[in-house]
């Protein structure tokens, strides 16, 4: 049950954020109990409400000493909050404090304030948040030798996650004259991989950025001896910019080793305006921290508090931090969207004809779409009048050609998608490429809905295109009923969203918002009402969402039953997103590989770009879903090698009946291997009591024929990991080979490979 609009904004206007955050999660667990709408997923464990929190704590002038089952945080004079993994009787970490604070304020004058405190007089309490019943609340309270500020430090720990502290701060004018604020920089941390092993330097680490910064940007990588990146996650105010894949992502950097990870972030339910920044220091180490631009002026006696943060140590790769950063939101009230059968469907799209499409080119795919066993279909860029209006261009689809092409495909046992992206529009001004933009119907009848920014222009996303503010009413209702015009009266069967990352924010005085950011903050309830008046319409529907070639967005993640790896340029980039996703919506999540095509491509980001990938592997094998945008013979398209020629039909013929009889992206995907350190790289899914595993030994796909493709075979042993004891049959499920017996729990196996090898574990009728 939401809260009305008017509860949250006098909330806002009359309280600091941190108080309105956990009022709203107290008046939101209130209220989902009445409704009776709570998961059990996401409740707190029944057995912990008769039992003593196992957090034990210890305080000396220096360090306030914090121990968790599996780690223990370390809070120092300075602020600085270290984090130690318990493991197989060890303290791993990649903390190295050295002098550095853990907190900083950036004043408006260049002066920088910094704090110590007063550990000894720490005040502890129980928990009393939605993240579990046991756990510790601690205030901290310090003083700055260089400012009149004095800040609290609010930590909190719950047994139900006992890798992770949360940390907020308050600041407090205590002096007679106005302060400025700039930034706030918490979680200030510097990481040392030598710490975890002295063989190593201390940049040698892996690590995550959940930052929306470019369209194709890896956002997994080894950090080399020189980098910096800001990580911001919202969109820049800026004017007339062309601001592309910018903005929005997921608000985690994580970094690993072979034996520990970090994390930093923040666990709010709204996208924040913030930035992590990650760089290289001159010792080697890795500095990091999670920095607001808090733009504050407070008055004698007024208090500026920040968002909540977490600090997460943990092993493995990125997919723990981001996993437990999901089931916190999940606590806090973000809610997993459930799956459906049909979100496992291998889709075709025609996006391989670009934006040269009419109704016949989508209708005569039908007859190869049956014979590969596809029965979803989807209408992609190009079908539409403008960015806004979204009518059918009538030199493509006159008339109501698209209505009679859905019921054609409908006919035929084929479902379809329709491409759009919502918020953007057109407003005469800007182009797309070659397109130039008029003035849409919306725009002329609504000019007051735009999203205006500072010097009064209309504000500007991906695209170029002008922005329909998300939080004003109207605007909601006009996305409503465009969708209830795409999924009841033209009788689709879903959306592909695309283009999405962020909003910017709202200066526009006629809306008569509490803040510019209510705009950023309301992205997701525009695409909330897209996907939930979908599923009231048609609840085998598919509501894809994708943020080309970046990260999901914490504004929308949420809303929508299909994940897409969005626009890869590799395998790599397929398996380690399909990996991202699983951690983030749950291990049975649908997460659409993209089209195939996409997994080699060769003069990226020219006119001279081709598309020959065939590696259907790097879907299959990591519990994706397949896709494809072939195009056929007789049509001419911008990418000439998408066309299904006799050898490659053969080839998506057996690689989709082989989806099509496993399944496995509705199977439960588990964490067993560790990206970076594991080789060869490695996936494991378990399903119908079998175990499938998949190891690749290739960054893109090979080519067809694969004799004109230079192999790089890799032999020697592989780890079976996550089987039960007993004794269990191995194939290559791909080529029909057996290739023996193995015994659990953990087998190895001596293999010899090119590019990938899929295996099936099943256990012997003894076991």
């Amino acid at each position: 049950m939401p809260l009305p609009r008017k509860v949250l904004t006098d909330l806002r206007k009359h309280i600091s954020f941190s108080i309105f955050s956990a009022l709203l999660g107290l008046l939101g667990a209130v209220l989902a109990q009445l409704a009776g709408c709570q998961k059990k997923s996401a409740e707190p464990s029944a057995s912990n409400s008769s039992q003593v929190s196992a957090i034990r704590m210890n305080t000396t002038k220096n360090v306030l000493d914090i121990q968790s089952p599996s780690a223990e945080f370390e809070l120092s004079f300075t602020g600085y909050l270290k984090a130690s993994l318990k493991h197989n009787g060890q303290m791993l970490t990649l903390d190295d404090p050295g002098k550095q604070d853990g907190q900083q304020v950036t004043l408006k004058n260049k002066s920088t304030a910094t704090f110590s405190f007063d550990l000894a007089q720490a005040q502890i309490t129980d928990v009393t948040g939605k993240l579990g019943r046991l756990g510790k609340h601690i205030e901290v309270k310090g003083t700055s030798p260089t400012s009149s500020l004095a800040e609290t430090i609010t930590i909190e720990i719950y047994d139900d996650f006992p890798g992770m502290a949360l940390l907020s701060a308050s600041f407090q004018n205590t002096g007679d004259q106005e302060i400025e604020l700039d930034s706030v920089s918490l979680q200030k941390h510097r990481l040392n991989a030598s710490l975890s092993n002295s063989q190593v330097r201390p940049h040698d680490m892996y690590s995550f950025f959940g930052s929306s910064l470019k369209w194709g940007k890896d956002e997994i990588l080894p950090i080399p001896a020189k980098f910096s990146q800001e990580n911001p996650f919202s969109l820049p105010i800026a004017v007339g910019d062309d601001l592309g894949g910018a903005g929005g992502g997921i608000p985690v950097v994580a970094f690993w080793t072979k034996s520990v990870g970090t994390a930093i972030g923040h666990i709010e339910t709204l996208p924040m305006i913030l930035s992590m920044p990650v760089r290289t220091l001159p010792d080697g180490s890795v500095s990091t921290s999670v920095r607001f631009q808090a733009d504050a002026k407070l008055k004698s006696g007024e208090i500026y508090s920040t968002p909540r943060t977490f600090l997460s140590v943990y092993p493995g790769d990125f997919y723990q931090p981001l996993q437990q950063w999901s089931n916190v939101l999940e606590r806090e009230g973000l809610k997993q969207a459930s799956f459906n059968s049909e979100d496992y469907a291998i889709s075709w799209c025609s996006w391989g004809y670009r934006s040269d499409i009419n109704a016949k080119k989508l209708l005569d795919s039908i007859p190869k779409l049956k014979e590969l066993g596809i029965h979803w279909a989807t209408l992609d860029d190009g079908w539409f009048n403008n960015y806004g209006d979204w009518m059918p261009r009538q030199e493509s689809f006159p008339g109501d050609d698209v209505q009679k092409m859905v019921r054609q495909f409908h006919d035929q046992g084929i479902k379809v998608q329709i491409w759009w992206l919502p918020l953007g529009v057109e407003d005469g001004t800007h182009h797309d490429g070659s397109r130039k933009f008029i003035l849409s119907d919306v725009v002329k009848q609504h000019p007051n809905w735009l999203v205006l920014d500072k010097v009064g222009k209309p504000a500007r996303m991906t695209r170029n295109l002008a922005v329909l503010c998300p939080a004003v009413p109207e605007v909601q209702a006009y996305y409503k009923q465009l969708t209830e015009r795409f999924i009841r009266d033209w009788d689709f069967d879903g959306h592909k969203l695309d283009n999405i990352f962020a909003v910017p924010q709202c200066f526009n005085p006629a809306h008569h918002h509490k803040s510019p950011s209510d705009s950023v903050y309301a992205m997701g309830d525009v695409y909330k009402i897209i996907f939930e008046t979908t599923r009231a319409l048609k609840p085998d529907s598919v509501t894809q969402s994708c943020p080309c070639g970046t990260p999901p967005s914490l504004a929308w993640f949420r809303y929508m039953d299909q994940a897409v790896t969005a626009d890869p340029i590799s395998s790599l980039q397929v398996r380690r997103r399909i990996k991202m996703y699983k951690a983030l919506l749950g291990p049975r999540a649908a997460i659409y590989g993209d089209h195939v095509e996409l997994t080699r491509i060769i003069d990226p980001d020219t006119p001279k770009a081709q598309q020959l990938g065939v590696d259907f592997a790097s879907s299959l094998g990591t519990g994706g879903v397949l896709g494809t945008k072939f195009t056929l013979p007789e049509y001419k398209t911008q990418f000439p090698y998408t066309f299904l020629s006799p050898e490659k039909e053969a080839y998506w013929k057996k690689w989709i009946g082989i989806y099509n009889e496993k399944l496995l992206s509705t199977g439960d995907f588990l964490d067993l291997y560790t990206y970076g350190y594991d080789v060869p790289e490695a996936y494991a899914i378990r399903k119908d009591g079998n175990m499938y595993y998949a190891f690749y030994n290739s960054t893109e796909s090979p080519a067809l024929p694969a004799k004109t493709y230079p192999k790089n075979t890799w032999k020697g042993e592989v780890e079976l990991r996550g089987l039960e004891p007993g004794v269990y049959k191995v194939a290559d499920y791909i080529n029909n080979l057996e290739l023996g017996v193995v015994h659990g729990p953990t087998a190895k196996l001596h293999v010899e490979f090119s590019d990938n090898l899929l295996l099936q574990a099943t256990p012997t009728a003894g076991n």
